[in-house]
């Protein structure tokens, strides 16, 4: 071949290789995965799929979450991702996916979050691994819903009110406030409009309340104030009189109505700014009202006037105008279910004086948010919600409601009356608090004409206490047509005489009024309410491999007894399981095989001293087949495993399965047992569920502090 020839070869070979590179060898960009806070909703960013990073420790920001699996899109992104086991609450990276809204959201506790249940919210989002699908292109940039700049508008003037300041601050901050027509203005406004220099700054939010107060107009919507009474303004007062001061419930959007010469409009929105009242704390960031072109905020359905938005401007609803004071007696804060008799046998008459009752009961307890909520349930063949605990929050609301109910007809079926509270009215859905003691009054003519032992024993063990208020019950000739005998012996949480209330007459059943009232605000003698040391199914799995020995056995089997010994034991209280593992599994005794303290805590001592290897990954899937499996449904599941060494299987499937299933793991590492395993094990090594102790001796140092710890937990997360 010729040099010519050659060089030609050489130069077409440079040319192919320097235009091969950027097609077949360039690196693909790095996706860029945007940070959020916490506090970020799924509702508040616009992309249908988008990927995110968590930061670390959100979930003792306790931030809101909604459903299970499917979460509606007012619900925190991380505290979703933590309780789905998606992130840990180290955080980390989140695909999220939009998709259409659920009929129902299903709390439940996963994962050391707590997520609320929630009817009919209209966006829903999943959450996956932060790991991109191939072919998938995420935003690196998120767009969140568009805002509206702060305006006044004066004649024909617009003036930006928005300081430089405060919209760093605060990006989402929408002011919209409409003076009236300026007929009504009788000095004409002097301040200029700012010029468009950039030295000259925007005016600022300060600016905006001095320049609305110099308008002779009825302010409801800054100070709360509403109606004809208080437009002062329209009385000949002067603006210093009519604003004078600024109410801590400005930031309830009351609609401004048409009262004396003052023609207003309904709709306005307004978002109060911390500056605009010293004496009452700044809002959160998303307690605010649409604007006419914003989208409306994200709050669940149902909920009070501060977490859910007005209709815009044109439409001729009347929000739900807010107490002023938080209404109820706060020494009787319980949740009351009332069941009222509504069978055949009761009589139109009898079935009126039962309602006047429930009415006079109502007015006495002080109905109100911050005391007794109260529902009412009329049973006869099948139960019937009344109204719930969520739907009237004052006595003066529930005594035209009770005198409307129509009685119904059919048997005295009671014991099904009890099981219908039991799975459906005590609910998060149904405005149950969890913090309040639960409480279920029962009006009987006569007696059931079904059983009421087993509905009763069911309600109890969900810690609701049951009283029963007999009128004229049966006497000795018809106690035979009762179709179980001491009924309310069987149904009432105790037997002390506090809980029942015979009445010989129906016309002496308005003596009975104040001594109820007294009874079921008692809290401290509510004794089927739930607590931290009655409402547990708790697991021991304990290590029996060669390496503990015997005396050391005995030393972990005295920490048991004494961490159970602090327990309220019985089959509706706390329960308590053990197994003890080696390569295999032994069932020491089942959840209720022992039902009062002394003879579990002699069926601790009794367990003998196994020996072998260390398989901890084994005997955990082995306590979620052979125990809590078997758990109660309103039971908290909680398994405490004690090892003393490296396990020779894997930990960290069989605690993530138990950790979605909702048990509550605690670690105790002793002498040579392995860090890393006992966070795995643990549902939240952050807060305390797990622990290193260097010697068995010194075991007993930790008692109070799983007490502790499993008591704040449960105090501290809402209940159903």
């Amino acid at each position: 071949m010729s040099k010519p020839t050659l060089t030609a070869v050489f130069i077409a070979f440079l040319l192919t290789s320097s235009g091969a590179k950027p097609n077949g060898k360039s690196k693909k960009p790095k996706q860029v995965v945007p940070a959020i806070e916490c506090d970020m909703r799924a509702g508040k960013i616009s992309h249908p799929e988008f990927i995110v990073k968590c930061p670390a420790n959100c979930r003792e920001t306790k931030e809101k979450v909604y459903g299970t699996g499917v979460f509606a899109s007012i619900s925190s992104i991380c505290n979703a991702a933590i309780h789905s086991g998606v992130i840990t609450n180290s955080g980390g990276k989140v695909i999220v996916m939009k998709m259409t809204g659920q009929a129902v959201y299903k709390g439940s506790f996963a994962n050391g979050v707590r997520s609320l249940s929630l009817p009919n919210w209209r966006e829903s989002f999943s959450v996956s691994v932060g790991k991109p699908k191939k072919g998938v292109n995420y935003p690196s940039t998120l767009v969140f819903a568009s805002s509206r700049p702060t305006t006044v508008k004066t004649g024909e003037l617009l003036y930006s009110t928005v300081s430089p300041v405060t919209e760093a601050l605060e990006p989402e901050l929408t002011t919209t406030i409409a003076p009236p027509t300026t007929t009504h203005v009788t000095t004409p406004i002097t301040t200029a409009p700012p010029t468009t220099t950039s030295a000259k700054p925007r005016v600022t939010i300060h600016k905006v309340r001095e320049a609305v107060f110099q308008y002779p107009i009825e302010m409801s919507i800054l100070t709360g104030r509403y109606g004809s009474g208080q437009s002062q303004s329209a009385q000949g007062k002067g603006p210093s009189q009519a604003f004078r001061g600024s109410s801590v419930y400005a930031n309830r959007f009351l609609p401004r109505t048409n009262t004396g010469a003052h023609r207003t409009e309904t709709g306005t929105a307004f978002r109060r700014h911390p500056h605009f009242s010293s004496t009452s704390a700044p809002e959160p960031e998303d307690h605010k009202l649409p604007s006419e072109t914003s989208h409306t905020r994200e709050s669940p359905a149902g909920s009070n006037p501060f977490e859910s938005g007005f209709p815009a401007r044109g439409h001729n609803i009347t929000p739900r105008v807010p107490e002023l004071m938080p209404q109820g007696d706060p020494n009787c804060k319980v949740d009351i279910a009332f069941l009222m008799d509504g069978s055949w046998s009761i009589g139109k008459r009898r079935f009126k004086i039962q309602k006047d009752f429930l009415v006079e009961v109502s007015q006495v307890i002080n109905v109100g948010v911050a005391g007794p909520m109260m529902g009412i349930i009329q049973y006869g063949d099948d139960p019937v919600t009344e109204f719930s605990l969520k739907q009237y929050s004052s006595s003066k609301d529930l005594k035209p409601v009770i005198n409307k109910i129509v009685q119904k007809g059919g048997p005295s079926h009671v014991g099904k009356a009890l099981s219908y509270i039991n799975k459906h009215f005590f609910s998060d859905a149904n405005g149950n608090r969890g913090g309040a003691p639960n409480v279920a009054v029962v009006l009987v003519d006569g007696w059931p004409t079904d059983k009421v032992e087993e509905a009763s024993r069911l309600a109890r063990e969900s810690g609701i206490n049951i009283f029963f208020v007999t009128i004229e019950g049966p006497d000795e000739n018809e106690k035979q047509n009762v179709v179980e005998t001491n009924f309310v012996d069987k149904a009432v949480c105790r037997t002390n005489g506090f809980f029942s209330l015979p009445i010989t007459s129906w016309f002496a059943l308005r003596k009975a009024v104040q001594p109820l009232v007294k009874r079921v605000c008692d809290t401290d003698r509510l004794v089927c309410s739930k607590t931290c040391l009655n409402a547990n199914d708790i697991a021991f799995v304990i290590d029996g491999s060669s390496s503990v020995g015997t005396g050391n056995f005995r030393t972990v089997l005295q920490f048991v007894a004494n961490v159970t010994q602090e327990f309220e034991i019985s089959d509706t209280d706390t329960r308590v399981g053990i197994i003890q593992y080696t390569y295999e599994q032994r069932l020491e005794f089942a959840f209720g095989q022992h039902n009062n303290k002394a003879d579990l805590l002699n069926a601790i001592k009794r367990i003998n001293y196994w020996s072998g290897g260390t398989s901890t990954g084994a005997a955990i899937t082995y306590v979620a087949d052979q125990l809590f499996s078997k758990s109660k449904p309103n039971k908290r599941k909680i398994m405490i495993v004690i090892t003393d060494g490296r396990s020779y299987d894997d930990v960290r499937a069989p605690a993530l399965a138990v950790h979605r299933k909702g048990v509550i793991a605690y670690s105790i590492g002793i002498a040579w047992a392995a860090q890393e395993e006992l966070e795995y094990i643990a549902t939240d090594p952050d807060r305390e569920h797990s622990f290193f102790v260097d010697e068995f001796d010194n075991l007993y140092k930790y008692v109070s502090k799983i007490i502790h710890n499993i008591c704040n937990e449960f105090n501290s997360q809402p209940r159903n």
